[in-house]
């Protein structure tokens, strides 16, 4: 199962259909290529790959190889423009295409609040848990693929640390942890982490317990955010597709929703017991 969050799908390797990302990187190594005065037949044998290889990332149809980058940029001189540019490409890689819109609105958040039923957020995995997690993705991915996925996931960690703080707040259900993905190990590492990630002031983590006469998530994950201008906005996720909510009266629903579900899920006190006690049973 592809999902954004938890197993966000990246770049297939080789040729794929254009997306914004890879056509302004193309843009940005076409406009240092006529800046010093080559085309792409010029510039192929000089950077060591085929016109071919060129034509297709100035197209956006192709992810540079680093290897690519290094050579472009050394040729072309480019004064760190391609490799800034690559980065910020790199960081987008391993996130899925219908996740990025809301990976950008995450990036100027004020507060974001999330309810999970399938597995941790991308937010508080370990390396180890989402290495599971990415692992187990039908079809398998390429080692290269995982590796993206796992650097973008544990890159947007840092929005949990930067100042001025984000507000979080993060509802689990408790089979969840339960699942004991990845195994008994790697499922101590993950509670430990959950267990310090409570300590930071601007999070708040609870959790749902398997018994839960009532429960305002039967509908399925969401999460909730508002912006730097204080609208609210949602999102819900599927296989394969990613949907941002903008509607007041679909995001009022949500609000609800979620307002029920941090009374009925655990205080953070005793979530924090509860994971303690699921480490000890393990």
């Amino acid at each position: 199962m592809a999902r954004a969050d938890n197993s966000g799908d990246g770049e297939r390797d080789g040729e794929v259909e254009p997306d914004s990302d890879l056509r302004n990187f193309g843009e940005t190594l076409k406009a240092c290529r006529k800046r010093a005065g080559l085309t792409q037949e010029q510039l192929a044998p000089l950077v060591r790959y085929s016109v071919q290889y060129v034509g297709s990332v100035e197209q956006g149809r192709r992810h540079p190889s680093p290897r690519f980058v290094d050579r472009t940029e050394e040729v072309l001189d480019a004064f760190g423009v391609i490799r800034i540019a690559a980065k910020r490409l790199n960081r987008r890689r391993g996130l899925a295409k219908w996740f990025r819109r809301w990976a950008e609105l995450e990036e100027a958040a004020v507060t974001l609040n999330t309810y999970e039923c399938r597995s941790i957020p991308g937010l508080l995995q370990t390396e180890a848990y989402a290495r599971a997690l990415i692992e187990s993705v039908v079809p398998p991915p390429a080692p290269e693929q995982v590796e993206a996925r796992i650097t973008a996931r544990l890159d947007r960690q840092r929005l949990l640390y930067r100042t001025p703080f984000t507000v979080f707040s993060f509802i689990i259900d408790e089979s969840v942890i339960e699942k004991q993905t990845g195994g008994p190990e790697v499922t101590r590492e993950l509670i430990d982490h959950l267990l310090e990630c409570m300590k930071l002031p601007n999070v708040d983590f609870q959790i749902m317990p398997k018994v839960s006469p009532q429960h305002a998530g039967l509908g399925g994950p969401f999460q909730l955010l508002e912006t730097q201008e204080h609208e609210w906005l949602g999102y819900t996720e599927g296989q394969q597709t990613g949907r941002v909510i903008s509607d007041p009266k679909d995001v009022s629903v949500l609000h609800q929703r979620y307002a029920k579900l941090r009374i009925q899920a655990l205080n953070p006190a005793d979530s924090a017991g509860l994971l303690m006690r699921m480490r000890g049973s393990l």
